[in-house]
């Protein structure tokens, strides 16, 4: 691309049309900044029916979300929505970074001055069987998005890792009873004693399979099967997903991790690289312990690298 002049680049291009960059176009667009966003077609949340804990929109399925996105976008003429998939990305200086990157496309190349990844994670399930047909409704990873839906029903942790006891006090308020489903592996004292101290049970036959199951009063749930042992009925499950990078930028561009496997960014969502901002649940910022998973705190981020763009942008020469 050595033939790319300052005219032919965007001011920015966007790589993700989840809530990060979405609402990063938003305030780019609102400065006028000359933005394309490319977006895939698939999402984190595809595989629930309604998402929540984001006012406005609590119970709303996750297209209207984005519908009612797009049509906010419409009417600023300097943000493009472009419905493709990135295949990769790269400097067009590798020796100058900050001159801009090009975005290859199943629909063209895209060039621009700076560079926002909004790419998201993907969640890789424990390999217990029927669970996956049951995540995004009766199994969840989020107390805070999901844990509500299953008040008035007993509630499963599937796992006996260090997260089991916090998120065992985050749905005790909300279930009828809370179970450890150990899954056939040892439980560290230290998290029993925990778990004994809120009265939680552990149940530790391993999980042969989860089967989807009607509550009575017609609730969504669960049946447990469990080697050797009677099954549990439940209304919700709490799962701890492994974080991958849903796409191989960051790899591909060499920026820096974090142990939780997500894009190392500041407070203001730049990366390692010059010219390249990450935001939505594939950063991770060292003032946090993990990732933030939410629809709203992606929003945010989203906005905050749409000021660093600006500001970066500001003080680059013309």
């Amino acid at each position: 691309m050595s033939d790319t002049t300052r005219h032919d680049l965007h001011d920015a291009v966007i790589i993700g049309g989840g809530p990060a960059g979405l609402a990063a176009a938003l305030m780019l667009g609102r400065t006028h900044r000359d933005v394309v966003v490319l977006d895939s077609g698939t999402y984190r949340n595809d595989p629930t029916d309604a998402m929540h804990n984001v006012l406005g929109f609590d119970g709303v399925a996750p297209a209207e979300f984005r519908g009612a996105a797009h049509r906010t976008l419409a009417a600023y003429d300097t943000v493009e929505l472009r419905r493709a998939t990135a295949h990769d990305v790269a400097p067009l200086d590798p020796a100058s970074p900050a001159d801009g990157f090009v975005v290859r496309t199943d629909d063209g190349d895209v060039a621009a001055r700076r560079l926002l990844l909004a790419t998201g994670v993907r969640d890789e399930l424990p390999p217990t069987p029927g669970l996956e047909r049951l995540f995004g409704t009766v199994a969840a990873h989020c107390p805070y998005c999901h844990g509500h839906e299953f008040s008035g029903t007993p509630v499963a942790i599937l796992g006996a890792g260090p997260h089991a006891p916090r998120v065992a006090g985050l749905v005790e308020r909300i279930a009828t009873r809370v179970v450890v489903l150990a899954d056939g592996g040892d439980v560290d004292p230290q998290v029993r004693a925990a778990l004994d101290a809120r009265g939680v049970a552990v149940r530790p036959e391993k999980v042969l399979r989860l089967e989807p199951l009607t509550l009575p009063g017609g609730h969504p749930g669960a049946r447990a099967v469990l080697d050797g042992a009677a099954a549990e009925e439940l209304g919700g499950i709490m799962v701890a997903p492994t974080l991958h990078q849903a796409a191989p930028f960051a790899a591909r561009l060499g920026l820096e991790l974090r142990e939780s496997g997500c894009v190392a960014v500041d407070a203001m969502a730049r990366t390692s690289m010059p010219g390249v901002l990450a935001a939505g649940d594939l950063a991770h910022t060292a003032d946090f312990p993990m990732p933030v998973s939410s629809v709203t705190a992606a929003m945010a981020a989203g906005q905050l690298a749409a000021a660093s763009i600006d500001a970066d942008l500001l003080a680059a020469p013309r």
